[in-house]
């Protein structure tokens, strides 16, 4: 195989886009729902897992980005090399956890109170189709995620930290910094009753969580950074047609010179920076304004912890302390964001599932030919097929269906941590691979997950 160059790192603002698709996976999870839920229920106390929660990640998706950018590949092709049956847990896995439509039953019960409807079932079986609808038209999926999800985050971040800073106190201000270092009203880090398996799943949604996270090196390749401006880009299905196209899953290697390393630095620089002011900073911004948010709108307040009625009741308080207006307009925001999440939810899970696929059959008949977007679809509209069975069956609860798939993809997260420092350490060279203070990070991330993962199956279980 011929060797390539390393690409030459653009400016900062071009390299802006991934890291917006995958703070908005969050949004709809942790963000909007379990966190503001927790507060909503227990008080401040527990910011602290949250800022933890989101600055894991910022780590746990670095290494994954680190991955892609020397390969120009995704990390599901490395670990496969080395642990082939891997494509199987990562089409379970990903079906299992994010197969469950909370994200959307909850938006559709949000824009259900806007539009006085008394049942949110039929709403949520429609908004499915749509997500189906709006991936299945798209000419280039990556171009059209990247779009919907910048206008989503502009628009919708500022006005919650308005809604925020407006309803806030000197003592829900002085609530929130003690909360940020783990001291509650009355306890520190834990509020005692406090749901620990809700805790876990909020923990885990600090951002994308699960298998979410491994997409990262998907969209790297989509944007084209590092040796990923070799990769192939996923079509929308009438501009694919279904067709077998050539595939070429795994990436391209370059000489080992110093010329290269110093590109590989530049954009390691770059993609560190992109990820810490887009993917943490905002992030951080946007869960610590909900949770103040929720904090100062409906803590105290009865009926918090039946399912997401806390979100209905913030509306309600809005509009009773400024206007009625702003009251639907905050439900409408809260509905489309979480529309928007489980929309980047359906392609980020259809990619991860179908690329895994992909690995399998070229692998097994040897050919280097496959309909990639076929089967990408396939998944988008399996998903949805089995989103629509559970609420035909009446099992559309939002709350428990959120909490039961973070769980499951908190356990995920800590088998993916543990594959993909296993793939830097046996793939990368030396030069490439992160440095002893971010191994030592990564340990304690492994060492958390596992802690947690073992304390709530043990809750569960016995």
């Amino acid at each position: 195989m011929a060797l390539k160059k390393f690409p030459e790192a653009p400016k900062l603002k071009q390299m802006i886009g991934p890291s917006f698709i995958i703070l908005a996976l969050g949004l709809g999870s942790g963000e909007i729902i379990l966190w503001p839920y927790l507060v909503a229920n227990y008080g401040l106390g527990v910011a602290w897992g949250a800022v933890l929660g989101i600055s894991f990640q910022f780590f746990i998706n670095m290494e994954i980005e680190r991955y892609a950018l020397v390969k120009g590949e995704s990390v599901f092709v490395g670990i496969a090399r080395f642990l082939p049956a891997a494509v199987y847990w990562f089409i379970l896995s990903t079906f299992i956890g994010f197969g469950l439509p909370g994200i959307v039953a909850a938006s559709a019960q949000v824009l259900a109170q806007v539009f006085g409807l008394a049942s949110f079932k039929w709403l949520a079986i429609g908004l499915l189709l749509a997500i189906g609808s709006i991936l299945t038209l798209g000419r280039t999926i990556y171009s059209l995620m990247e779009k919907i999800t910048k206008i989503i985050i502009f628009c919708g971040v500022p006005f919650i930290f308005i809604l925020a800073v407006y309803f806030g106190s000197p003592d829900s201000w002085s609530a929130l910094g003690a909360g940020l270092i783990g001291k509650g009203e009355g306890f520190w880090f834990l509020a005692p009753g406090i749901a620990i398996a809700t805790f876990l799943g909020a923990f885990a949604y600090s951002g994308a969580g699960g298998n979410l996270n491994l997409t990262q090196s998907i969209y790297v390749k989509e944007k084209g950074y590092g040796m990923g401006a070799y990769a192939q880009k996923i079509s929308g299905l009438f501009a694919a047609r279904g067709r077998k196209e050539e595939i070429r899953l795994a990436g391209e290697e370059f000489p080992l010179n110093e010329k290269n390393i110093n590109a590989f630095r530049k954009w390691w620089h770059l993609v560190n920076l992109e990820h810490l002011l887009v993917f943490w900073l905002i992030g951080t911004i946007s869960m610590v304004m909900l949770m103040f948010l929720a904090y100062s709108t409906t803590y105290g307040l009865s009926g918090n912890a039946q399912g997401i009625n806390f979100v209905i009741s913030e509306g309600t308080q809005i509009a009773q302390l400024t206007h009625p207006f702003l009251g639907l307009f905050f439900l409408v925001v809260v509905g489309i964001m979480l529309f928007q999440t489980q929309l980047g939810i359906m392609d980020s899970t259809s990619r991860i599932m179908s690329e895994n696929v992909a690995i399998a059959k070229l692998k097994k008949s040897g050919e280097a030919k496959i309909a990639l977007s076929k089967i990408y679809y396939f998944f988008v509209w399996a998903q949805i097929t089995f989103g629509v069975i559970l609420f035909l069956l009446d099992f559309y609860e939002p709350k428990t269906l959120i909490v039961l798939g973070a769980v499951i993809n908190a356990f995920a997260m800590l088998v993916h941590v543990i594959l993909v420092t296993i793939l830097n350490r046996r793939s990368l060279a030396k030069v490439f691979q992160p440095s002893l203070w971010r191994k030592i990070i990564l340990y304690i991330i492994i060492a958390f997950f596992a802690v947690f993962s073992v304390v709530v199956a043990k809750a569960q279980l016995f």
